[in-house]
């Protein structure tokens, strides 16, 4: 049977539908007019090396695939469990941050005050998350077609409609929140609170890896995957630029809710136009999309604790799967810590500092992965200098170089600044807040070590 290859315009909506983002425009937005520059500049040291790098390493070991197989080929097991860790446990801050965006938007088919309402906001999550969790221990999964509709649902159709909207806005001579000027494009990178975007805008392009995964699968790859990252990140630099201008041309800095933005903006816009009506409408897409979008994410990272698990470094326990073929612990286990990380909710002085530290932690603890990942491929590429891949990083040497540095340098700015929080967002004292970075890194990357004793110990019984 001839295996049908993905068409390159099939490609271009895979990337899109797995990057872009409405949830991450209104934490863009917070930073106005300088949100365009720090865009442009997150697409050349992050957005587009990555996604080479990564169509690179898929390419050359189209069996083995996942950062996890990358880094063990490169090092050794032990910096591949690292990784793997990383990747997970990431996802595992990640998960709350997504739910809250769901929950500030369903607040509004019921009370928009309840968007900043954190008891209301921590039992939707508590309840989607577990709820999503036991559909899955049933077995019962949405397709990847189903998925991507749901994409389109909740993603793609309301920020388009939004950029419509916004444009209107503009066009209508209504009043602007911010202003376009050559200063305010162009901000002083002197200032560090300028480079807190990154965070923000960092977010909105994480995961851009996995579409290395579908570079065997395309028609010429060598020719149409560049095109397909291309074209793919130019459509999702855009929508998020005008998507996030969009809300900052209407709402004032100080009024944006980082777990409601979106919905606030389509909520004044369509009261503006006299389309209020609309305003439940919308809510329900963006929830239906952003609940069918996140299920499948529940299996993956689970796949990475049984790597764990298969190499020894977790118990036996965490290999066990119900009738339905699902590794049961594992999910309940991350349906646990999901419920743990949203106490931290008790412990910031409001909803958008909850919001933004788990955006930060997250984005921080990914782009430790991204500098592995990096690493190794810098490593693969002189072991197998004559492999038989069928796409190279542009260059050859000085190109895997070029852009293998270029990547490690978005991530270690992105570290950098995550250090430092907003002076929009009330997260505290700014020590407080580095405290809370840090208890959060060692907390969430400590327990590798714990896997690391358990296979020592379990090896030594032997």
């Amino acid at each position: 049977m001839i295996h049908k290859k993905i068409p390159l315009f099939s490609l271009v909506l895979l990337i899109v539908a797995a990057i872009d983002s409405i949830r991450n425009l209104p934490a863009s937005a917070l930073f106005g007019s300088a949100l365009i520059f720090f865009f442009i500049f997150s697409a050349i040291v992050f957005l587009i090396p990555t996604s080479l790098v990564a169509a690179e390493l898929s390419a050359t070991f189209p069996d083995k695939g996942g950062v996890y197989h990358w880094v063990k080929m490169a090092f050794n097991e032990k910096w591949a469990m690292v990784a793997i860790w990383l990747q997970w446990i990431n996802t595992m801050v990640w998960y709350p941050t997504i739910l809250s965006f769901i929950a500030g938007t369903a607040a509004y088919l019921i009370n928009p005050e309840l968007a900043q309402n954190k008891w209301y906001l921590i039992s939707c999550i508590l309840i989607v998350f577990w709820g999503m969790t036991l559909v899955n221990l049933r077995g019962i999964h949405m397709s990847a077609k189903i998925n991507g509709i749901c994409g389109l649902i909740g993603t793609i159709f309301p920020m388009i409609f939004l950029i419509v909207l916004g444009g209107v806005w503009v066009f209508n001579g209504h009043p602007l929140q911010i202003s376009l000027n050559a200063e305010t494009l162009f901000p002083s990178l002197a200032n560090s609170t300028n480079w807190v975007a990154l965070i923000a805008i960092m977010a909105s392009f994480l995961g851009i890896e996995l579409a290395g995964v579908h570079v065997n699968e395309i028609r010429n790859p060598q020719r149409n995957f560049p095109k397909a990252v291309l074209f793919s990140s130019v459509f999702i630099l855009f929508s998020m630029i005008f998507g996030s201008l969009a809300i900052a041309f209407v709402l004032p800095e100080r009024e944006i809710n980082l777990v409601a933005g979106v919905i606030q903006v389509f909520s004044n816009l369509f009261e503006a136009f006299g389309l209020k009506g609309l305003t439940p409408i919308l809510a329900v897409l963006i929830v239906i999309g952003s609940i069918g979008g996140m299920t499948n994410w529940l299996i993956s990272p689970a796949k990475g604790l049984m790597h764990a698990a298969e190499y020894g470094y977790l118990p036996p326990f965490f290999m066990r799967k119900n009738k339905h073929g699902i590794a049961q612990n594992i999910l309940i286990t991350q349906a646990i810590l999901v419920s743990l990380v949203c106490l931290i909710f008790l412990l910031v002085p409001s909803v958008n500092a909850f919001y933004w530290f788990l955006t930060a932690l997250s984005t921080e603890l990914y782009m430790i992965m991204y500098i592995l990942m990096f690493f190794a491929s810098l490593a693969l590429h002189y072991k197998h200098v004559d492999r038989r891949g069928l796409f190279k990083v542009p260059g050859r040497h000085v190109g895997m170089w070029m852009t293998c540095l270029l990547g490690l340098f978005g991530c270690l700015c992105t570290i950098l600044v995550s250090f430092f929080p907003p002076e929009n967002v009330n997260i505290g004292s700014h020590l407080r807040y580095i405290l809370m970075i840090c208890a959060g890194n060692v907390l969430s990357i400590s327990p590798v070590l714990l896997f690391f004793w358990y296979k020592k110990a379990s090896i030594a019984r032997l």
